[in-house]
C-alpha cells in the first residue's frame, strides 16, 4: 500500500444503545483497538449477510457492484479508511485493473460491504485509528451480538428507507 495503514478484521455489525444504529466493527489485526463506523440498516445487512454467508433472493446493490467490477476485469485490492471528521468517516476503495490502482471515494460501509463479498483486506490510516480507535471489551462484543442477532429477526424490507 503507497500509504501507511494498519490492517484490520472485519468483526461484524452491532447495535449502539441507546439509539439502536447498526455500527461496523473493526479489529486492529495484532492490536487492541477497535474502530466502530455508524452505518445504515442497509449496509448493516448487506455486511451482515456477506459475512454469514446468506445468498438473497435477489441481488443487493454490493452484489451488483462486485458483479460490475468483474466484467470489467478488475478486482478489488483493498478497502482503507482514510479519515475522520466531524464523526463521519471516509475510505478509498482500491480497485486493480491490468496491473493499474484506481482509487474510488467511498462510504466506508459500502466499501466493506464489497470487501465482505471478495475476501479483499480492509485498512486505517495510523491517525484514523488513533483519533477514533476504541477498547472493547469481550463480554460487551457477546451482548452486541445478542442484540445485533435480535435486530435482524425483527426488521422488515420496508424499513430501509433512505440512505444516511
Amino acid at each position: 500500500m503507497s500509504q501507511e495503514s494498519i490492517p484490520l478484521e472485519l468483526v461484524g455489525v452491532r447495535i449502539e444503545l441507546p439509539t439502536n444504529t447498526p455500527i461496523v466493527l473493526l479489529r486492529e489485526v495484532g492490536g487492541s483497538r477497535f474502530l466502530p463506523i455508524w452505518i445504515g440498516a442497509a449496509e448493516a445487512t448487506a455486511i451482515a449477510f456477506a459475512l454469514e454467508g446468506v445468498e438473497p433472493q435477489r441481488p443487493m446493490t454490493h452484489d451488483l457492484l462486485k458483479s460490475v467490477t468483474e466484467a470489467l476485469g478488475a478486482s478489488v485490492e483493498r478497502v482503507l479508511v482514510t479519515e475522520f471528521h466531524d464523526g463521519i468517516y471516509y475510505a478509498d476503495l482500491v480497485l486493480l485493473r491490468k496491473g493499474e490502482e484506481i482509487v474510488v471515494p467511498s462510504r466506508p460501509s459500502d466499501a466493506i460491504a464489497l470487501a465482505a463479498r471478495t475476501g479483499a483486506p480492509i485498512a486505517v490510516t495510523p491517525v484514523v485509528l488513533d483519533e477514533a480507535g476504541v477498547e472493547i471489551r469481550d463480554e460487551d462484543e457477546e451482548d452486541e451480538v445478542a442484540r445485533f442477532r435480535s435486530f435482524l429477526d425483527e426488521i422488515e424490507p420496508e424499513d430501509f428507507g433512505s440512505e444516511r
